[in-house]
């Protein structure tokens, strides 16, 4: 398209890649040569010509016409690599080096997409959670769930260590669910029937897995 139309609709390959990519490099791209071709638009309406309505040789149409050969050359080095990353999946956007990660904070935030993961297994195949040892680190397995407890079936002493709560609370959730004789579905399920203290709901919440 670049070529075809002599870079009057250069920037349209440029918002198609910024969509497809969602890159802010793209979309920086298509804003400059979008920027770039309306200036070749303001030059082509402001090129004299004479009686006839023919172009008169001059420096505006002199000026445009470089930059139409500019915005062409540039457009197709430039849009070579959008159009693999768009086509065949190469890396998104290489916008320099990534900035320098606490690796502590790097360790937590995995930890906590694999417990992520791990709870949609758990949803999505409860038997094979139950085989991985998903939520019980008391059980010998291999499986990484990111450090979750399964609260339906786990002792208060392997609640409490999980959660990092005091054992009187991990207690009252094992009291609770002794009680009613069948699984917890859902972790509010819990607040509502438990007294538990609220400064721990979040831990609870962001440490339990609850498989039937």
């Amino acid at each position: 398209m670049v070529i075809a139309t002599a870079g009057v609709f250069a920037w349209v390959p440029f918002l198609h890649a910024a969509v497809r990519l969602k890159a802010a490099k793209a979309r920086l791209l298509a804003l400059i040569f979008g920027g770039l071709d309306v200036l070749v638009y303001v030059l082509l309406l402001i090129t004299p010509q004479d009686s006839q309505g023919h172009t008169v040789n001059s420096p505006v149409s002199t000026i445009g016409g470089l930059l139409a050969l500019g915005i062409v050359i540039v457009g197709c080095i430039m849009l070579g690599p959008l159009r693999r990353m768009v086509y065949e999946g190469a890396p998104v956007d290489a916008e320099g080096p990534r900035p320098n990660v606490d690796p502590a904070i790097e360790a937590v935030l995995a930890a906590r997409t694999r417990r992520d993961e791990a709870r949609k297994l758990a949803a999505d195949d409860p038997l094979l959670a139950r085989e991985l040892h998903i939520g019980r680190p008391d059980l010998a397995g291999s499986y990484d769930d990111g450090g979750l407890v399964d609260l339906n079936s786990a002792s208060a002493e392997v609640i409490a260590e999980v959660c990092g709560i005091p054992l009187p609370v991990a207690v009252t959730i094992a009291d609770v669910v002794e009680r009613r004789g069948e699984p917890l579905s859902t972790v509010d399920e819990l607040f509502i029937i438990a007294d538990l203290p609220v400064a721990t709901w979040d831990r609870i919440r962001d440490r339990a897995v609850l498989l039937p």
